[in-house]
């Protein structure tokens, strides 16, 4: 019987700043070819974790093997077969796409025409080449990140880590990326990113793990994930004269208190969602709404999301903040 090779094999890391346990012992199987993602609130350690994997940062604690070799012991090796984003891609504001990628070629170890025809072909593949010759400080945000994964398969590296690829990028850069992703992979590589987008881990990854306070809380596909959790989730929208602050924690409560499970709040305030457990709880809820004083607009049960599992299994819903360790982390990478 023959086994997937993995790309990444972590048990037991450990990472502490200070008196902050930043990692916990965190233990990572991703299996070469696929897209694996990590999910997590702010100051879970999602970066930190990645940066020991990468070499950046040396384990206080447990082991991690990249495609068999050790990340202490083997680091030079290590770093040849991975390719790492999440700093900007740019040795000098001033010069083009092209005249970085060349420099960054050239400290690869690719002769003068090589590197120009990588630098041309990698430019192309990521809709850049009008930009080509444009200097780098005049590149919009979506611009410097596809430079930035562009950058990082030079070498073609096996395994890429992507750091939060499309903070900050517009829907439609957004969805490019994604188209990216997918193409890196089935070309051969094997791709492990953090994200803060709970749709980008569903829509790409093949597994995915959900790390709270340094730990692995959970992993498994998204499907696996949102069953985890029942097989339907609660959608409620309140009645235009039931949308109030007061009038929406009212409402949380109720579900909390009601189903026992917490409820996802749309960010105009309008909508719920919860897990639903236990159907025969629905009308108690109902009723327990109406004593309230609290109207419905309407009401419909839908199969769980990513959203719901984050909140569930982390208390806390989704932000679109950096991690407060991982912020530290980067600027002492800087």
């Amino acid at each position: 019987m023959t086994t997937t090779p993995l790309a990444v094999e972590a048990t037991g890391l450990v990472k502490t700043f200070g008196t902050n346990r930043a990692v916990d012992g965190v233990d990572l199987r991703v299996e070469a070819g696929t897209v694996y993602g990590v999910l997590g609130p702010n100051g879970a350690g999602k970066t930190t974790t990645i940066s020991m994997l990468a070499t950046l940062l040396k384990p206080d604690a447990g082991e991690a093997r990249v495609f068999g070799r050790d990340v202490r012991r083997e680091a030079q090796t290590v770093r040849s077969l991975i390719g790492v984003t999440g700093q900007y891609a740019s040795v000098d504001e001033t010069l083009s796409a092209t005249e970085n990628l060349v420099i960054f070629s050239r400290l690869l170890g690719l002769s003068r025409p090589e590197s120009k025809r990588k630098s041309a072909e990698l430019l192309e593949r990521f809709g850049l080449t009008e930009a080509a010759s444009r200097p780098l400080k005049n590149f919009s945000g979506g611009m410097r990140r596809r430079l930035d994964l562009a950058a990082s398969l030079i070498a073609q590296p096996p395994l890429i880590f992507l750091d939060e690829p499309t903070t900050g990028l517009d829907p439609r850069t957004r969805a490019q990326m994604w188209d990216t992703i997918r193409d890196l992979v089935a070309t051969g590589s094997t791709v492990l990113l953090t994200t803060q987008y709970l749709d980008e881990a569903d829509q790409l990854a093949d597994r995915i793990a959900v790390i709270d306070h340094g730990r692995v809380v959970a992993e498994g596909t998204g499907d696996e994930l949102k069953a985890s959790i029942g097989t339907a989730s609660l959608q409620l929208r309140l009645a235009d004269g039931a949308t109030g602050t007061e009038s929406l924690a009212t409402a949380v409560d109720l579900v909390a208190r009601v189903l026992g499970t917490p409820a996802v709040a749309s960010p105009e305030g309008s909508r719920l969602t919860a897990p639903m457990a236990d159907p025969d709880r629905v009308t108690d809820l109902l009723v327990a709404f109406r004593e309230a004083g609290i109207s419905l607009a309407e009401i419909s049960v839908q199969k769980p999301t990513l959203d719901e599992v984050f909140l569930t299994i982390t208390g806390k819903p989704a932000t679109a903040d950096a991690d407060a360790t991982d912020r530290a982390l980067e600027g002492s990478n800087a």
